[in-house]
Order: structure tokens, then sequence, then C-alpha cells
């Protein structure tokens, strides 16, 4: 018998929704896109990619996220694998994490993490159809978690004025560096954590 097939996430890229090749000037307090419109900054002032959105169109690339359905799930706690409310109650919001334990004495508490949380019906399927998951994830319940970074590509002015493209990496809100990044993921740290048995997630 064949297994059923992981739905694809909501938060995954699809190949109909190509990069916008768009212009990014130098100003004196950052970057900036040279038609910028207002939703390409989010609340922070933060620079984003630009991506078409059209979920379902041409064919799932799994391994890329797309940078708004990533940040609506991370900013509104969405599942990242099916888009609505990810599963909730008195011990906090429910995320399915690859197994860590052993990187530090408590974790995941202050764990940065790209990866949105979940529901309940789609953190069983993850556990059990997900390939960097299984056999090797525990759920975690988190009552408190902070937007506080992005991920995303650093620049830097030349001589001239003009953009330069250094490194991708993390940049926290509230910093200069956050006036030179164009981000492509929301980051939460995670606190407050408890381990639960997915079977007894109630």
């Amino acid at each position: 018998m064949t297994a059923p097939a992981l739905p694809v996430p909501y938060i995954a890229a699809w190949s109909g929704e190509q990069t916008a090749q768009r212009q990014i000037t130098c100003r004196a307090d950052g970057i900036a896109y040279a038609d910028e419109q207002r939703y390409d900054r989010d609340q922070h002032g933060v620079l984003w990619n630009g991506r078409a959105y059209a979920r379902g169109t041409g064919r799932p690339r799994f391994g890329e996220v797309h940078p708004t359905r990533q940040r609506d799930a991370m900013a509104h706690l969405l599942c990242q694998v099916c888009g609505a409310p990810a599963d909730r109650d008195a011990r906090g919001t429910l995320w399915l994490l690859e197994d860590a334990r052993a990187d530090w004495s408590g974790w995941p508490d202050g764990l940065m993490t790209t990866h949105p949380p979940v529901c309940l019906p789609c953190a069983r399927l993850a556990a059990d159809l997900c390939p960097h998951l299984r056999g090797r994830y525990v759920a975690v319940r988190v009552r408190e978690s902070d937007a506080c970074a992005v991920l995303g590509r650093l620049w830097a002015p030349t001589a001239l004025g003009t953009p330069r493209r250094l490194e991708k990496g993390v940049v926290s809100y509230g910093t200069s560096a956050a006036r030179w990044v164009t981000a492509g993921q929301l980051i939460r740290s995670l606190h407050s954590c408890t381990f639960v048995d997915l079977d007894d997630a109630r």
C-alpha cells in the first residue's frame, strides 16, 4: 500500500511564483526599492523580498519557502502545513521541532526558529510522513514567542552609493542592520516551552 502524500505546505513556494526583479537603491538610512510600495515593509520597517503570489500554480518547491506566506504564518501563528490557526491550549501554541535537546540545557527555551507552528491534525501527519522529522521530532507547547528577527540578504553601500550584496544572515529587529536587509523569513524566539505527546496533545 502506498503511503498518502504529504500535502504541499502552506509556506512552500510554487514554480509559478517567480521572484520579482526589482531595483534596490541606497538611502541615508538603508536600502529601498526604487518603486517601493507600502506593503514592501513590515511593521518594523524591514524591507521584504518580493515574490509573486500564485499558490498552486506550477509545481511545488518543497525546499523553498514563500516569504509572504511564511511571514503571515509566523506573524499570526498559523499552521505551516494548512494555513489554518495553529493549535493552542493553556500550555501554549503547538510547535513540531527537530529534536535537538542535546544542544543546551533547557532546550528549546530561547530557540530562534523560522519554522511556524502547526495545528494538531497536520502535526500528526507531518510527524508520520515528513522525512526530516520522522523518528526525530519533538512536540512542544510554547506559551510565549516573540517575532524578534529576520533571515535575509544583507546589503551595504559602495563608494558610488549603489547597493552591494553581502552574505545572508539573521538580523534582529531594532538594530541598524535591519535597515540594510531584504528579509525572506520571519524568526520567532520560543519561551516557556513544555514537551507534549502528540497522542495526548489535548
